[in-house]
């Protein structure tokens, strides 16, 4: 009969679902705010911003759902609990900003083409309000988990767009050069872009149950391989089980299985202290015992 150790740990980082519902409700009231400051200056880098800080808003509060999802015990029906509720967040979130980034950068080209008067001051100062909140609720976003990464892309979208605002506005102000409105949008878009499409090619990676970035497989099999008493590692897999959790499982060839306790016990504190890995499944082999395969 084949032997099975399972160690599960469950320490996960601090959630940030409560700075995330904070997040969300003051994102939405100042996008109101901005979307009437911008439609009475007449400035798309506000009008912009406002859009963007509105379905962030929304993307916001979809992180803080799927942080409370996160923490939900296991059940009969998810084994492993709904910590995979993060990376969809941050998969949906990602996506969502590509399509707000296509539709700021196309009005901005409008607006290249076809400048309209800016009231620069007024909208440098509501600019510069709203990049104080977004640098105060960045602020409050902890942690490394890819849902709370995902809502501090939105938040720095926002700030950078702030910036941009408050910078166009300024120097409409003193130079009276209106393209500088939509140029700043057009280059607040390109550096959006290139950070969600990171986000989305990440968050898809992990769904796919594919090792987790800053990972080998083979550095970690080598690194297993060196604990004393261990022959050999196969099969041997590394996911994500959420945004900040990882598993792995794997067999293992020992010399003796009298001393599988002590092997195991140094295997988990490596894996712990080397990679961060706390979710593990080790299946023990012996030379004088038949392999097991699934």
């Amino acid at each position: 009969m084949a032997e099975h150790d399972h160690h599960h740990h469950h320490h996960h980082e601090p959630r940030s679902g409560s700075a995330l519902s904070t997040a969300a409700a003051l994102t939405v009231a100042f996008a109101i705010v901005e979307a009437l400051g911008g439609w009475w200056t007449g400035s798309l880098a506000l009008l912009s911003d406002a859009g963007h800080m509105l379905t962030d808003g929304a993307a916001l509060g979809l992180g803080a759902i799927a942080a409370w999802m996160a923490r939900r015990p296991p059940s009969e029906r998810h084994s492993y609990g709904l910590g995979r509720a993060e990376i969809v967040a941050a998969l949906v979130n990602a996506g969502a900003m590509l399509i707000i980034v296509l539709g700021l950068g196309y009005e901005a080209i409008v607006r290249l083409g076809n400048p309209t008067a800016v009231l620069g001051a007024p909208a440098a100062l509501i600019a510069g309000i709203g990049l104080v909140l977004n640098l105060w609720v960045m602020r409050r976003l902890h942690g490394h988990d890819m849902n709370t990464r995902a809502a501090r892309l939105h938040v720095i979208g926002d700030a950078l767009g702030s910036v941009a605002a408050l910078a166009s506005g300024t120097l409409v102000a003193l130079t009276g050069w209106t393209r500088a409105d939509p140029v700043a949008s057009l280059a607040i878009c390109v550096l959006i872009a290139a950070s969600s499409w990171r986000l989305l090619r990440e968050s898809l990676h992990a769904l796919m149950e594919g090792v987790p970035q800053g990972l080998s497989v083979e550095t970690i099999g080598s690194e297993m391989a060196r604990v004393e008493g261990v022959l050999s590692v196969h099969d041997l897999h590394v996911w994500m089980l959420s945004g900040s959790r990882t598993a792995l499982s794997a067999h293992v060839m020992v010399r003796s299985m009298g001393q599988w306790e002590r092997t195991l016990a140094e295997l988990q504190r490596r894996l712990h202290e080397r990679f961060g890995i706390d979710h593990v499944t080790l299946q023990p082999e012996s030379m004088t015992r038949p392999l097991v395969r699934h």
